[in-house]
């Protein structure tokens, strides 16, 4: 009888063990991870979970397999269980491989998608891993809130604003688009030169006319792409010339050029008259031309071919836009040649005038400087003159001297 119940409890004890094997504990294999997409892309959760095909679930007395499901573990709406999709979502599905594995497809992903996602087994006590869904929006402009182009007078102020939207917050940097410093100035004078400035809003004071040109706010919150809008500030100002030579002297039938310098924006009329007001057009005898050295620099050219001693007198070259006009003033003469050799009477004459004007060209430099408030002296006029023989530039105070060696 002893001998008989040793029996029962060994064979009771290898069900037991047997059972156990059987019915071993699922368990996860790896962590569920996080995942972090743009807007509009596909996300995808793994979970792998071993001795799930064993495992016997009791309820009520019927026993059932074990089973994954997924839940949002923040809202804790249940999304699906084992191979069905529960929640009224065509963009959700499962499906499930290799026996031991379960992957959640969000598919488009949107905004309202992000936050905890659990891979859940109803085991007793349940056992579950969770990993969060970031949804992450590039940056885009908001263009009604976003400033345009802009004019504003020189020495005026001018606010440029740029709005963008985005996940994370977009953050807005400005910059020249021609590589050009950024001035800002404060409430108490002072003025500093940035490459770069970081904020939605952009504040120039007291602009000058070097600050006119393109500016772009770029936005950029990590996620490509980065976008940006481009601005143009125009800076108004009537127009200004400057003239490098204003008597200018030259052999007969060679080939003169006079030179003005203008400023000017909007951008100006810009032409060449006679000093009796003639207007002079493009013709054999006279060739013009400009060129533009930034948004509001022009250089004026004039050639005159052939040059003789009809062509002798004054030139002016002329600038109007919708602010003001200026001219500038050029005379013209002839320099007497002896052999291959300049008369040397006019080399010591113009030497002569050189150091006698030094003085007035310092007066005339000073006058013509820009203050960084914006605010534009006058600047003096001037002209240029290249040949492919030698010409002699004198400065204004030759003119009287000349006449006075004349009479």
């Amino acid at each position: 009888m002893m001998e008989a119940q040793r029996v029962w409890m060994c064979f009771v004890t290898i069900l037991s063990v047997e059972f156990v094997a059987l019915g071993y504990e699922p368990d996860f294999i790896y962590p569920l991870e996080n995942v972090t997409i743009p807007q509009g892309r596909d996300a995808t959760f793994t979970c792998v979970v071993n001795n799930l095909g064993g495992y016997r679930v009791s309820a009520g007395g019927d026993t059932s397999k074990a089973r994954v499901a997924w839940i949002k573990a923040d809202t804790k709406a249940i999304l699906a269980i084992h191979e069905h999709v529960i929640t009224n979502n065509a963009r959700l599905s499962v499906t499930h491989s290799d026996s031991n594995t379960w992957t959640l497809l969000i598919r488009n992903a949107r905004r309202e998608d992000r936050g905890q996602y659990m891979c859940q087994v109803n085991t007793d006590p349940m056992k579950s891993q969770t990993a969060f869904l970031e949804v992450v929006i590039p940056p885009d402009i908001v263009y009604e809130e976003t400033s345009g182009d802009m004019m504003v007078p020189e020495g005026g102020s001018a606010k440029l604003v740029c709005k963008a939207k985005g996940y994370p917050k977009p953050k807005i940097v400005w910059r020249r688009e021609d590589g050009g410093d950024i001035i800002l100035r404060g409430l108490q004078s002072t003025r500093s030169k940035v490459a770069s400035y970081e904020n939605e809003v952009l504040s120039l004071v007291k602009v000058t006319r070097s600050e006119m040109g393109a500016y772009l706010c770029i936005a950029a919150n990590g996620v490509p792409p980065s976008v940006s809008k481009r601005m143009m500030v125009h800076v108004h100002f009537h127009p200004l010339i400057q003239v490098p030579n204003q008597l200018v002297g030259a052999p007969t039938n060679t080939d003169v050029t006079l030179q003005c310098h203008v400023e000017a924006s909007p951008k100006a009329i810009n032409y060449w008259t006679r000093e009796n007001g003639e207007m002079i057009i493009t013709s054999d005898k006279y060739q013009m031309t400009e060129f533009n050295s930034s948004y509001y620099s022009v250089q004026m050219r004039l050639v005159i071919r052939r040059f003789n001693k009809v062509d002798i007198g004054g030139y002016k070259c002329i600038s109007k836009n919708s602010i003001g006009d200026a001219e500038g003033n050029i005379r013209l003469y002839e320099m007497q040649l002896k052999g291959n050799h300049v008369d040397k009477s006019d080399l010591d004459l113009e030497s002569e005038l050189d150091n006698g004007s030094d003085e007035t060209d310092e007066d005339a430099n000073s006058s013509n400087a820009i203050n960084d408030g914006g605010e534009s002296s006058v600047r003096g006029e001037m002209a240029g003159v290249s040949s492919s023989s030698p010409h002699f530039f004198l400065h204004p105070p030759v003119l009287l001297a000349l006449l006075v060696v004349c009479i």
